[in-house]
């Protein structure tokens, strides 16, 4: 269909407004879960690498080819989605080298956003990693950072400073291999090389003051590399008003910051550390930690780089243990020096949020709005710790910031299964029977990040940045009834009512959302799935789309998604609710007579349905064809729309 070309976008407490003064309920999704990683050579982390062309290796092509990128993103407006949460990432702009920029990547980024207005889609630029870059188990950062602070790469592996998949991943066995363990790259946020990493892009400065890089500290180098690929990107698309802004930095880790060297730190499965545990086996130490797995705490032990690999370049050594943090023993024994290292500068305890969070924000912030002066900033700090109540954003956040916080089903995401009748909450232990039970739980997480957002001055917008849903959960078992030939929902069942839950607790809430994710490239294979690290969180998979005709086609538990919600309104919503049982939806808000553009209303065809009434209360029906209605008040005061699918 033809869709308006969308506009700017500003603030109004947890609401977007439009250029016409309407409220916008951003319903969003990733894309795309393989834009991680490199399109030539193919750099699917099932794919065995040494990494060592990562000077080299060109992004053009993810998400799609521009050949393709426009049926993509058709079936996304489709399905009801108005907004995308666009992927890129240091490495795919900076790749070749510290203060460049590939030109043929940023011409073919900026035609992807160009494209998204021509489908309705409203774009925020996600600067994406996960534990650093892909040489540390992640995705996000170029080779060439580990260098810079005198870090080889190449012996992470033996030196279990990181576990990366494409060394342990063997593709001639295909499926799960105990080499590498399902949804195991977490535990890399605390290994020695992201450790190392996260403290000095943060806290270089202050914890290892002796590492300078051509005349900077570490912190002040990393970081602004780093935004210089934030700028080069956004002078790129500075034209496009649909693009609303930047995120700070995709789920940033803490490092080690504000911790004691030698205390552990708590983690939801994987090796369990000390900073000196880290530090002592980055320099060669071998180190007997404790290993943890989720729900059942310590579960054993094992012995870390056995081999006594230092991961140091030759001529560099440990900044930390040069700043007096730690060092060997007369008996040889790596010992705590300063176990305040990483927590007490000049006397004081530091705060993660307040001494790092808060001036890194302040950067990123000053240097889109170089560019683009109204563009957001939609911020995020550690998810982990945020969901625990530990982290919050700082004060003085710069004004036009979203709460742009994640959330998961730990639960679901790292076990992969889902049973609606029973759930286990990942970090209380608590036991949720049945669905409501289980909403009600999504609900009061979704509501203590809800409050970051109403905290920030003046309140502001919270946007789920990522949520979903592994599609080959509990065993995989909807790949083999597809292969098998079964098409219906049946299924698909977990996932779908899985989805339902998590909307249904959005829409009470009142939060706006981008889903993780759609991957252009996915596959019902458990080896391959989006292409990294054995997730498997798309949406939309090629080896279900079965007709090019159809954009529904390749959909993945499109009934958990697809349903009725108000993509602009006329004022200020109130409510909105779907019972995806009984087939009624309902939206609640308060008119401004004032804004002449009508409320615009989602209504997708429900397959379990073959009809719907629609009920207004206080409005006139302007339309309803293609997938919306249109609803305008002439009079402000409440108003209330109903859809009754039968």
């Amino acid at each position: 269909m033809h869709h308006r070309a969308p506009g700017k976008l500003s603030i109004d407490g947890r609401w977007f407004r439009d250029d016409q003064g309407r409220a916008r309920w951003l319903r969003g999704i990733n894309l795309g879960g393989d834009c991680k990683l490199p399109a030539q050579p193919d750099g699917h982390s099932w794919r065995p690498s040494d990494f060592s062309d990562h000077r080299s290796v060109s992004f053009v092509g993810r998400p799609a080819p521009l050949t393709e990128i426009d049926r993509h993103l058709a079936r996304i407006a489709h399905w009801g989605f108005n907004s995308l949460r666009l992927l890129t990432t240091w490495e795919a702009v900076a790749h070749a080298g510290p203060g460049t920029a590939d030109e043929a990547y940023l011409d073919y980024l900026r035609e992807v956003c160009r494209r998204a207005a021509n489908h309705g889609l409203h774009v925020f630029i996600d600067f994406h990693q996960d534990v650093w870059s892909r040489m540390s188990g992640g995705d996000g950062a170029p080779g060439w950072t580990f260098e810079a602070v005198g870090l080889d790469f190449t012996r992470f592996d033996a030196a279990d400073a990181a576990l990366v998949m494409q060394y342990r991943y063997d593709p001639a066995l295909g499926g799960r291999q105990p080499g590498y363990p399902q949804m195991s790259w977490g535990s890399n946020y605390r290994l020695p090389a992201n450790g190392i990493m996260w403290s000095l892009f943060f806290a270089g400065h202050e914890f290892a003051p002796g590492l300078a890089i051509d005349g900077h500290s570490a912190s002040e180098w990393l970081q602004g590399q780093y935004l210089h690929a934030v700028h080069a990107v956004a002078q790129r698309v500075a034209d496009l008003d649909h693009v609303i802004g930047f995120d700070s930095l995709n789920e940033p880790g803490s490092g080690w910051i504000g911790q004691r060297m030698d205390k552990p730190a708590g983690l939801l499965s994987g090796p369990v550390l000390s900073p000196l545990d880290a530090l002592a086996a980055a320099s060669g130490f071998p180190r007997d930690v404790p290993m943890a797995e989720l729900g059942k705490g310590i579960t054993g032990e094992r012995r870390l780089n056995p081999g006594g690999v230092s991961i140091w370049l030759p001529g560099h050594a440990c900044p930390f243990r040069a700043a007096g943090a730690w060092d060997v023993g007369a008996d040889g024994v790596p010992v705590a020096l300063n176990p305040d290292h990483f927590r007490i500068v000049d006397g004081r305890q530091i705060s993660m949020e307040q001494d790092f969070m808060a001036p890194f924000f302040q950067r990123v912030a000053a240097t889109i709005r170089a560019v683009r002066p109204d563009w957001l900033l939609f911020a995020e700090v550690d998810p982990f710790a945020a969901l625990r109540g530990k982290h919050g954003f700082p004060d003085d956040m710069p004004a036009g910031t979203v709460n742009a916080s994640h959330w998961y089903d730990l639960s679901a995401l790292v076990t992969k299964r889902f049973d609606p009748a029973r759930s286990i909450d990942a970090f209380s232990g608590k036991v949720h029977d049945g669905p409501a039970a289980i909403r009600a739980a999504y609900v009061a997480q979704l509501e203590r990040l809800r409050t970051l957002g109403d905290g920030l001055a003046g309140g502001a917008p919270t946007l789920i940045g990522e949520f979903g849903i592994p599609y080959d959960m509990n065993g995989a078992a909807a790949y083999a009834a597809w292969a098998a030939g079964d098409r219906s929902d049946a299924p698909w069942q977990p996932q779908i009512t899985a989805l339902s839950l998590m909307y249904d607790a959005m829409d009470a809430l009142g939060l706006h959302s981008a889903q993780w994710n759609y991957t252009v490239s996915n596959r019902n294979d458990a080896m391959i799935g989006d292409g990294w690290n054995q997730e498997d969180l798309s949406i939309w998979s090629i080896d279900q789309a079965a007709s090019a005709d159809d954009l529904g086609s390749g959909g993945r538990a499109v009934a958990g998604f697809c349903r009725p919600h108000a993509l602009a309104v006329q004022g200020t919503p109130i409510s909105q609710n779907f019972a995806a049982d009984t087939g009624e939806y309902e939206l609640l808000f308060e008119a401004d007579a004032g804004i002449a553009a009508p409320t615009l209303i989602f209504v997708p065809n429900l397959p379990q349905f073959t009809s719907v009434t629609i009920h207004i209360e206080n409005g006139e029906q302007l339309n309803h064809a293609e997938g919306h209605l249109a609803v305008i008040a002439h009079h402000s005061g409440p108003v209330r729309i109903r859809l009754q699918f039968a």
